[in-house]
């Protein structure tokens, strides 16, 4: 099944909501990362998270998901944006790919250990004006709860966030999450029947690897509540990395340890920390970026 962002909204409006499937976005972040289990399980949530929040995002807006953790895995980041054409576009990385722990008492991958406590920082940019950013502290490190405390902390929306990841020893099976969140107007009726919903609704992952689209993930999160669909966005792992920009962070080092790093090797090599494209330099095209300061 492809990868897809569905938008839709129940209680005429009072609840809005978006599900998506991200199976194959994980799968190439894993492979890009050779992320281990734990890390690829951590990783996932936190790009499906940030595709799941991508899907309002207009024009040339920007939002990226960072988790400060003393866990193994260290940093995570997760970028999404609008790439055009009704696809979003994300993107992600964790300092330590390779960090694993064994399963939790459940018997499930132990997110919350490998990531520790911490923080979640939120950074919105726009088209025009400054990026806004907000932090919380991480309520679980399990990803989808750091995400709706966020939302409820710093947004002031309460919102219900599950996101998962699926694998096995073969890789990954299923990956996908929903974000419902309570709008002004909604009742206590509403709220009620949200919950009575959210209780008794299976794992997301569990849902997809049964086939179920982002229609049905839909339909299982909104129970009883009249449903109303928008539509559909398309999901795509992409990068924005130029050789321009990495010659601007080069140039950013300064003329002196630009001459120490064209005497020191032939070629200079630089490696997108997202989406590990390498980019090679000799020590002509550093001296010509000297040239450039000078």
């Amino acid at each position: 099944m492809s990868d897809q962002l569905t938008t839709a909204s129940a209680a005429r409006g009072t609840v809005s909501l978006v599900a998506g499937i991200t199976t194959e976005l994980v799968r190439e972040t894993q492979a890009r990362h050779a992320l281990a289990p734990t890390a690829s399980a951590a990783v996932g949530r936190l790009i499906t998270g940030a595709a799941l929040l991508g899907a309002s995002l207009t024009g040339r807006e920007r939002l990226t998901l960072q988790i400060s953790g003393d866990g193994p895995i260290g940093a995570l980041t997760a970028d999404a944006w609008n790439a055009g054409q009704g696809v979003v576009a994300a993107r992600a990385h964790a300092r330590h790919p390779h960090a694993d722990v064994p399963l939790n008492a459940r018997g499930k991958f132990d997110v919350a250990r490998v990531v520790g406590a911490g923080q979640l920082q939120v950074t919105k940019s726009y088209e025009i004006g400054q990026p806004y950013s907000g932090i919380v502290p991480l309520e679980s490190g399990e990803i989808g709860d750091d995400i709706a405390a966020y939302l409820a902390n710093s947004q002031q929306i309460p919102s219900i966030v599950a996101v998962g990841v699926l694998a096995n020893p073969s890789g990954i099976i299923a990956a996908g999450g929903l974000i419902a969140q309570l709008m002004p107007g909604a009742d206590d009726g509403t709220i009620g029947a949200l919950e009575a919903a959210v209780a008794k609704m299976p794992p997301v992952t569990t849902q997809i690897a049964a086939g179920a689209d982002t229609r049905a993930l839909l339909t299982a999160v909104a129970g009883a509540l009249e449903l109303n669909i928008f539509g559909d966005l398309g999901v795509a792992f992409d990068c924005q990395c130029t050789r321009e920009k990495v010659e601007t962070a080069l140039l950013g080092l300064g003329r002196d340890e630009l001459l120490k790093i064209a005497g020191e090797a032939p070629d200079t090599e630089a490696t997108c920390e997202f989406c590990k494209r390498r980019y090679v330099l000799s020590s002509n095209d550093v001296g010509a970026l000297v040239a450039r300061l000078d």
